[in-house]
């Protein structure tokens, strides 16, 4: 997606494009980052913020997970201690509807490069929990976009069949850092990475990279879109996870461990 200011009109975006994966077949649909609401100012989010368990956005979620009958997994701001923040939560919905997990953004972003210049900390308040859920599709890591860059994150979620990433890395890091660091995860890990992405040209003039990707867990780009709204899908296949892993056990030939 490439989001805008206004919630209603995301909602309505991300409705047809949850349609679309589910007739293609998806059973597991992963949104981006924020991808309710990318606002003019760094406060429009703020505005939005909805109390855990209440309001349009979270009910949102909650009715396509229904309707679709499948698992949801997306970035929103909820309600934080301080009036003037929020907390980018990433929330988890099955099949019925239900929300099973919520893990909050622990790392947030901040650049100063060129005439850019982001401050998460600044409307944003950090996580401080890694989080794993059981699913249909195997053992589920929730992660957020600039927490990409920190592998420690991914190796304190122990064993994982799969990570997901909603996002909204910058044109300008995303060009070169992007990638690599996404296929990374995903090889160190011998885990599936599903990096949901906004991607495009928003109305406030940021500039978000795209390149939404399904990689698998020996590093391959099973499917990806470089700008604009769509839908990419792939296949997860735990026997072929399986292999890999017993062909190289990497994750136990661990030495050091992380402190988290």
């Amino acid at each position: 997606m490439a989001s805008g200011p206004k919630v209603e009109g995301n909602l309505s975006e991300a409705r047809r494009l949850i349609a679309n994966a589910a007739e293609q077949g998806a059973k597991l649909v992963v949104l981006p980052e924020f991808f309710a609401i990318m606002g003019m100012n760094e406060q429009d989010k703020v505005k939005v913020r909805e109390q855990p368990g209440q309001g349009p956005i979270q009910g949102f979620m909650s009715e396509m997970a229904r309707k679709h009958k499948i698992w949801l997994i997306g970035s929103l701001p909820l309600a934080a201690s301080s009036p003037d923040k929020v907390i980018n939560s990433c929330l988890v919905f099955d099949e019925a509807g239900a929300q099973v997990a919520r893990y909050d953004k622990i790392h947030l972003f901040n650049l100063t490069l060129g005439n850019e210049h982001y401050n998460e900390a600044s409307t944003i308040e950090a996580g401080n929990k890694v989080v794993v859920v059981d699913s249909p599709f195997g053992r589920i890591g929730l992660a957020v976009c600039y927490d990409l860059r920190f592998p420690e994150l991914f190796r304190a979620m122990k064993d994982v069949n799969i990570i997901v990433l909603p996002s909204a890395f910058t044109a300008t890091t995303g060009k070169v850092h992007w990638e690599p660091l996404v296929r990374a995860r995903a090889i160190e890990n011998l885990s599936y990475v599903i990096a949901a992405a906004q991607g495009g040209y928003h109305v406030s003039g940021r500039e978000t990279h795209g390149h939404t990707m399904v990689v698998d867990p020996w590093g391959r780009i099973m499917d990806e879109l470089p700008r604009g709204s769509g839908v990419v899908i792939a296949e997860v296949n735990p026997g072929y996870q399986a292999s890999l892993r017993n062909s190289l056990p990497v994750l136990s030939h661990r030495t050091l461990s992380c402190n988290t």
